[in-house]
């Protein structure tokens, strides 16, 4: 798995997808000519392909393994098992309507992908002179289209779940994490042209097919469900408690959180858990804050999502006094009841 790291470059940790000219590798980039779509809905959007190669079979998994997403949702995988590229959404399968050899066509692809990542991988084993055990490749290509209409593109790779090399899409350079990453460096150097192709298809093809995917799962991709937040309380210390601010069950996945104190922010004192998937695709998200128990009606959880007419604003709530409420409308309902009742006896008996 490859390790998460800031914006500013290197590899990311989590497998999301990739496309076609990921498999090069240690050869160069391909040139694909693939369809554009219109960019739609108002939050940013990526595409992602994840390419792992094995040096052996390791429990039971493929030697080779090919998958993709936007917007971390599953679309499309490949294993050298079934050496076959198959839907893993319903929505993709549109791509049939307007291009009947979608799927025969990116399965040779990947199969020829298959042949070089095992390759590449070679070539790294030498670099590092491991001869024998269970080694792996993961090369994973990102483009993202951002809500203010800038792109962002990563290529990344990792030899043996560490950071190896990666391009700065910016610069147009090549950083190697280590010494053997190196020898790959100076070789992708001697040609000036391999990061200017790399660049031009992650700004431009990579984000066409990114439109083109988001069109047809539109309904899937682009719909909004707003989060449920709510605020508890944990003791730490004397004179020291947690504040924590859950929100769950919201999508798309970009949400906007804070914790302030009479209206500033308290960004500093904050700690944030990263945006995790739920099962049902939608996301859960928690940042808490360390406080004086003295200070607490202070605080305030200001949360912001696609899906919010308005923020959502949240202090934490004793439970009795929550209690106290559901008890005082139940009373109100059982009151008004029997008012009616008696009503309609006073009525009958008239």
């Amino acid at each position: 798995m490859m390790r998460r790291r800031s914006e500013s470059g290197g590899l990311l940790s989590a497998l999301r997808s990739w496309l076609a000219g990921a498999a090069v590798l240690l050869l160069g980039a391909p040139s694909l000519a693939l369809p554009s779509g219109p960019a739609l809905g108002s939050s940013s959007h990526s595409l992602h392909y994840v390419y792992t190669a094995m040096s052996e079979p390791n429990q039971g998994l493929p030697q080779f393994i090919s998958v993709a997403y936007v917007d971390g949702q599953l679309f499309s995988h490949y294993d050298s098992i079934t050496r076959r590229r198959q839907p893993r959404a319903a929505w993709i399968k549109k791509v049939e309507e307007d291009i009947p050899q979608y799927w025969a066509t990116h399965s040779q692809r990947a199969r020829n992908h298959e042949h070089v990542f095992r390759g590449n991988l070679e070539v790294a084993r030498n670099h590092y002179n491991h001869s024998r055990g269970v080694h792996s490749m993961q090369v994973m290509i990102t483009c993202e289209l951002r809500k203010d209409g800038s792109k962002r593109s990563q290529y990344l790779f990792a030899y043996d779940g560490r950071d190896y090399i990666s391009l700065d899409t910016e610069t147009l350079t090549w950083t190697a994490a280590d010494p053997p990453a190196q020898i790959t460096k100076r070789r992708w150097e001697k040609d000036p042209a391999l990061a200017q192709r790399w660049k031009a298809y992650l700004e431009g093809e990579c984000i066409e097919w990114l439109q083109r995917y988001l069109e047809y799962g539109k309904e899937r991709l682009l719909r909004t469900e707003p989060p449920v937040g709510k605020v508890t309380r944990m003791f730490l210390s004397e004179g020291r408690e947690l504040l924590v601010c859950q929100a769950h069950g919201f999508y798309p996945k970009e949400i906007e959180a804070t914790w302030r104190k009479g209206g500033e922010i308290m960004e500093q004192d904050t700690f944030r858990r990263s945006v995790a998937p739920n099962s049902d695709g939608t996301y859960h998200a928690w940042l808490s804050i360390e406080i004086n128990p003295k200070d607490r009606e202070l605080y305030r959880c200001h949360i912001d999502h696609a899906g919010l007419m308005e923020p959502l604003v949240l202090a934490w709530e004793a439970p009795g006094d929550n209690v106290r409420h559901i008890v005082g409308i139940v009373f109100g309902v059982l009151a008004a009841l029997l008012l009616m009742a008696a009503g309609v006896v006073f009525f009958r008996s008239k």
